[in-house]
């Protein structure tokens, strides 16, 4: 399939309303601080507007006009890795059209990924540490539309991603934009800080990522966690899908680190959402990244081995994830940076191989209507190699894992006959 995107236009929206003086600089937190370099780029796709182009361009350039008035610091600039201009120069606006009707990718998702660049403002890694923000709205022939968001890491987590998206579609229908109070998060939470030695500008950005969908279906999901089962404890939906996918790629796809000597060494990596952890509680409408990496690493473990082996590995990552606590949140609200520099390090010159997982299930990604309706769709695109992401399917009842590696690992990853015998129906139709 031969997607073609053009871009029609480009422009800055700006604040409806200028950024008090006090809030035009925003400190970057430790956590803020030691994000990649990269964006985390959404997806949405829209069956119709039922209004002309023009008419959905206004309405959707207006409400963001309003949005940025409430979360400032996307249409301000990033400054390094210290701080953000809220100076409201704008949010990069891009306008684009597809040669193709939506049906063509809801139909056959895969083949998105093959072009999602084309959907998305600006390659991720490129551009994006001025802006504090951009966007791409892509109208197809049939009045279908995708509407996208590339936004720094340093700036918020998945979470933050969302809210704003939400936010910015209740004020398209016309919510009163006094209604949406999002806390914009910042050192005043986690001071800042650094580790001696620890340099995230070291990481090797491979260029040849890519990243397909892959959806498990209920029942698959409820198989794994009988599979991976020990006196009768049950991993969660999300832990037994997360250990079925480890293991695929565990087996399937290079090593990095043999060279090393470890090649029976590996780390799962799990972002926690800690907003829930915080003493005393901030808002639930907390913008900013509020998040923990927990690192658990796995040694000597066979992926294609007993099945009940799988059950300690799932406990071993959740219990990583557990401790991530009350205790660990107030060490480093007081300064206290208490992380293993020398395993991310080890990660970093691909020593150990890593396999860095998020989970958006529960999160609200199908939740931004703007007025014609909820997504059909949301897709994300290349971010690390090794990166996987879990989000509800549409329908609430599935779980689609959207996997970036490198293409060579992704083609034997791909015939994994495993993997292929646990695929939902659902996504053999998108193939």
């Amino acid at each position: 399939m031969g997607i073609e995107v053009e871009v029609i236009s480009k422009e800055l929206i700006k604040p409806s309303s200028p950024t008090p003086n006090h809030l035009r600089k925003l400190n970057f937190s430790f956590i803020d601080q030691n994000q990649f370099p990269l964006s985390m780029p959404i997806v949405l796709f829209y069956e119709n507007s039922n209004i002309s182009n023009q008419e959905t361009s206004n309405l959707l350039k207006q409400s963001l006009s309003k949005a940025l008035t409430l979360f400032y610091p996307l249409a301000g600039r990033i400054n390094n890795y210290s701080y953000a201009d809220c100076n409201d120069e704008g949010a990069l606006f891009f306008e684009a059209k597809a040669n193709c009707e939506l049906s063509e990718i809801l139909q056959n998702r895969n083949q998105y990924h093959n072009h999602s660049q084309k959907f998305i403002p600006l390659q991720p890694e490129k551009g994006i540490n001025q802006y504090g923000s951009l966007f791409q709205i892509t109208y197809f022939n049939c009045g279908g539309l995708a509407v996208s968001l590339a936004m720094p890491h340093m700036l918020g987590d998945g979470l933050s991603l969302f809210m704003f998206l939400n936010s910015w579609a209740a004020v398209a229908r016309g919510n009163p934009v006094d209604h949406i109070k999002p806390f914009i998060v910042s050192d005043s939470i986690f001071p800042p800080g650094s580790i001696p030695g620890f340099d995230l500008n070291q990481w090797v950005f491979k260029d040849n990522v890519v990243t397909k969908s892959f959806v498990f279906d209920a029942s698959t999901i409820s198989a794994l966690r009988d599979k991976y089962s020990s006196n009768g404890e049950k991993l969660s939906r999300v832990m037994a899908l997360t250990v079925f996918i480890w293991s695929r790629m565990r087996a399937t796809t290079n090593s990095q680190a043999k060279e090393a000597g470890n090649n029976n060494r590996c780390v799962v990596i799990y972002s926690v959402n800690v907003r829930q952890l915080l003493d005393p509680p901030i808002s639930k409408q907390s913008f900013g990244n509020l998040i923990f990496t927990a690192p658990a690493v796995i040694d000597n473990a066979d992926p294609n081995g007993k099945e009940d082996e799988f059950y300690e590995i799932g406990r071993r990552i959740k219990d990583s994830i557990t401790s991530v606590n009350s205790e660990s949140v107030k060490k480093l609200q007081n300064g206290e940076l208490d992380y293993s520099k020398e395993l991310f390090m080890e990660c970093i010159k691909g020593e150990i191989d890593r396999y860095s997982f998020t989970s958006l299930c529960h999160f609200p990604v199908y939740e931004s209507d703007f007025g014609w309706g909820k997504p059909e769709w949301a897709a994300t695109s290349p971010i690390l190699d090794n990166f996987i992401i879990l989000g509800d399917t549409k329908e609430g009842q599935g779980i689609e894992a959207w996997i970036s590696m490198t293409e060579e690992d992704m083609t034997k990853f791909e015939n994994d006959e495993q993997l292929g015998t646990h695929l939902s129906v659902v996504m053999s139709k998108h193939n």
